[in-house]
């Protein structure tokens, strides 16, 4: 292929792959490739992943996409890394990993949190820095290794997160991005600059905190070292990078205020554009990545990692037929669950399997399953663990718009968005809309964007519109919305009973 295309690469360092893209302007994916990523859970509620072995993943995917392409490097013209936040990775001074990074879902952190909500006004801290005082903050996994691995501790030089350590290796330089410091808990909203003041609750020297960087910035540029690891040409840009959910939005064309996204993968995501700030615990805060926007969201814990699981441990018999058909186990149970109504014929669960991020914030949540008889089978369990899911959704929608950000349109994406019938649902629960999209590549194709913007390839951000296409746009059926109005509201009603119930027993 001749080096005159423009070409951008995008990185995303993920929780379970490694992921790579090529793409030429305006509007051609080149090449795309992947690595695993083993994801280590020594004790419970932990999450950990050694950051050698994602630049390990970088240097087989360069070469590789290179390769498949048939593009030289040189016609590679910038750079972009996106990766989950905020991981937590640690150098000492010689720039020598400590200890293997702590993930945005480890869960070893709920004392500190408590010690920190103690320490300070929550309310004064939610309306400076954004975001509640949760599991999120950098401030409480530092306190978490102050007090459990004070060697390691002792030792921390850099502290910055996962597309930041992968921006480090390619250009020799050290920066955190805007949205890993923004939900660290590090950024003044008043001013959008680092706090000394934030900073300070984490315990660790303030020169241990590299700058802050705006995602479509040029941080660098490809050093010797990395040329020689990669393939890669001398001098290349890298950009800032970018928070991958928030990379998945914009490559879903959430760009006008009121654009949502409902991002079905491992756990699920529920992300809105807007323009004004109103910073609420219950919901995550970042930066949009087009300038003088934001993006409100907020996680589950779970999503497709609990159908996995209930899938695995519970329906393997329908396995065969599954086969027979031509079908994945899930698209088997999504046909046959088909025949049941809504609402499962009374069975309801609610899906906080491994507790629940936002918008409750409430880490000893568990699942529950109400309703069921001696009359139902597996496909009313099945229909009622995807009507579970709409119905947390629902939650968050709901959240949003009290927060004043009500959505006007709602997109679908990533994996559990291929399920159809777990669509319909979800426009049914919610009462709305949903487009589907086809061609989504995921978040690495938004990091390449954010490259291409940061070096004037582009000047239009919803330029990314090109790569991605709408598929159906499922509309709500409305013979179903007063029965999923009385089963949303008794989705709320049995968490709020259950959480009190608990909380007599502790008290007992």
């Amino acid at each position: 292929m001749s080096d005159s295309i423009d070409c951008v690469l995008g990185l995303d360092i993920g929780t379970t792959s490694t992921i790579g893209i090529l793409i030429g302007l305006p509007d051609r994916v080149l090449a795309k490739t992947s690595r695993p990523v083993t994801l280590s859970s020594p004790k419970v509620g932990w999450a950990e992943e050694n950051p050698q072995d994602w630049w390990s993943n970088v240097t087989e995917i360069i070469p590789e996409l290179l390769e498949q392409s048939g593009v030289p490097p040189q016609a590679i013209k910038a750079i972009g890394v996106t990766g989950m936040l905020p991981a937590l990775v640690i150098l000492d001074q010689n720039d020598t990993i400590i200890r293997p990074a702590i993930q945005q879902s480890d869960g070893r952190c709920g004392a500190q949190v408590t010690e920190i909500a103690g320490e300070i006004d929550e309310a004064e801290f939610t309306q400076t820095a954004g975001n509640g005082i949760n599991q999120q903050l950098i401030a409480a996994k530092l306190r978490w290794l102050e007090q459990n691995e004070p060697d390691n501790f002792k030792r921390i030089a850099t502290v910055f997160g996962s597309y930041d350590f992968i921006n480090w290796k390619l250009t020799g330089q050290k920066a955190i991005e805007q949205n890993w410091a923004l939900e660290a808990g590090f950024v003044d909203l008043a001013n959008h600059e680092l706090s000394d003041d934030l900073i300070a609750l984490a315990h660790c020297p303030r020169a241990c905190i590299p700058d802050k960087i705006r995602s479509e910035k040029i941080l660098g540029h490809v050093t010797h070292s990395a040329m020689q690891a990669t393939g890669l040409s001398v001098g290349t840009p890298v950009v800032g990078g970018a928070a991958d959910h928030i990379a998945s939005g914009l490559a879903a064309g959430v760009t006008q205020p009121g654009d949502m996204l409902l991002k079905f993968g491992g756990s699920i995501d529920v992300l809105i554009a807007t323009q004004t700030v109103s910073p609420d615990p219950r919901m995550f805060l970042d930066y949009h990545l087009i300038p003088d926007m934001f993006m409100p969201n907020g996680c589950m814990a779970s999503g497709g990692s609990s159908l996995n699981w209930f899938a695995d441990k519970f329906a393997g018999g329908e396995l065969p037929a599954a086969q027979k058909a031509g079908l994945t186990l899930h698209q088997h149970l999504d046909i046959i669950s088909a025949t049941t109504p809504a609402g499962a014929d009374g069975v309801q669960i609610i899906p906080y399997f491994l507790g629940e991020k936002t918008p409750i914030h409430d880490t000893d949540a568990r699942g529950i399953i109400h309703g069921l008889s001696l009359s139902h089978d597996l496909r009313h369990v099945w229909r009622a663990m995807l009507e579970g899911y709409a119905y947390a959704l629902r939650h968050h929608v709901e959240v949003f718009a009290e927060m004043g950000h009500p959505a006007r349109r709602v997109l679908a994406s990533d994996g559990g968005a291929n399920s159809q019938f777990w669509m319909q649902i979800c426009a049914d629960v919610l009462q709305k809309p949903v487009q589907l999209l086809i061609g989504h590549p995921g978040s690495c194709l938004a990091a390449a964007w954010v490259a291409a913007m940061g070096v004037g390839l582009s000047e239009d951000w919803a330029g990314i519109d090109r790569y991605v296409t709408y598929g159906e746009l499922l509309q709500p059926r409305p013979e179903t919305a007063g029965l999923y109005d009385k089963g949303y509201q008794l989705f709320r009603e049995t968490y709020t009973a259950h959480r009190a119930a608990r909380k007599a027993v502790d008290e007992y």
